[in-house]
């Protein structure tokens, strides 16, 4: 069988964000990115279905500047047997990135398409149900346990007050939920097996921006809080400091 996971690299979480001099995009200097977190638990879900069912497993990114650091450092040396760079794309724009993988992934062959549910920087939550539009497949999100079995997909994701079980014939398209799966690490031998394998670079297919970003910047500053007082004495100048300054009141 085929499975293809789809990862993007974001900034950390503690990464200290700055607005690039253009006042469009952001300042890459000094940030340290790595593989979104979510996309963690879909990797393992294509390792543990390659293990079980047989088959190959791709890694495919989508990445404007090309880089290739995740799929080669991680992806690989986790298990992928092979990866795809597709280069081009936006950090932000999600119906235009959807259109180019799936003009990619539309080429290769493919049972499962798993990604995480979102990515931490831009957290749309829109790529999957795009891409699984434009390739006609069904799909399934916020996935927290998948089984596949008979040509079938049987995936488990939380509702409000239960649990929900679906049941999607393949090829299929999945997102994938914290809690779904333990991550592994890359072993020695998965880091050692990876210089033997392929990253394969793509261009990205043509596709037609949706968002034009016109100025970005930083949130304001939050003005430093003050104690106005003890107990019940306090209320009255509260509530005149929400009603007067703060204004929400």
């Amino acid at each position: 069988m085929n499975f293809i996971v789809c990862i993007k690299r974001v900034p950390t979480t503690e990464a200290r964000i700055q607005v690039a001099a253009d006042g469009k995009s952001l300042n890459p200097q000094g940030v340290e990115t790595v593989l979104s977190p979510y996309d963690e638990n879909a990797v393992e879900a294509a390792l543990q279905l390659k293990e079980k069912l047989g088959g190959e497993v791709i890694a495919v990114t989508l990445d404007p500047d090309g880089n290739d650091t995740l799929l080669r450092n991680k992806l690989l040396p986790m298990g992928a047997d092979r990866a795809i760079l597709i280069k081009g794309g936006s950090a932000f724009d999600s119906a235009m990135n959807a259109e180019i993988l799936a003009g990619v992934l539309k080429t290769l062959p493919h049972d499962v398409i798993l990604f995480g549910k979102q990515a931490i920087d831009s957290d749309s939550y829109q790529v999957p149900s795009l891409v699984a539009h434009h390739l006609d497949l069904p799909r399934v999100n916020v996935v927290t346990k998948l089984e596949v079995v008979d040509k079938k997909a049987i995936c488990r994701r939380q509702i409000e007050g239960g649990e929900e079980v679906v049941e999607v014939a393949l090829p299929c398209v999945i997102s994938c939920q914290k809690g779904l799966n333990a991550p592994r690490l890359p072993s020695m031998k998965g880091i050692m097996a990876a210089k033997k394998k392929t990253v394969e670079v793509v261009a990205a297919p043509a596709a037609s921006p949706r968002i034009e970003i016109v100025k970005m910047e930083l949130p304001a500053e939050r003005p430093a809080g003050r104690i106005v007082g003890q107990g019940v004495g306090a209320v009255k100048e509260l509530v005149r400091l929400l009603r007067e300054e703060a204004k929400v009141l």
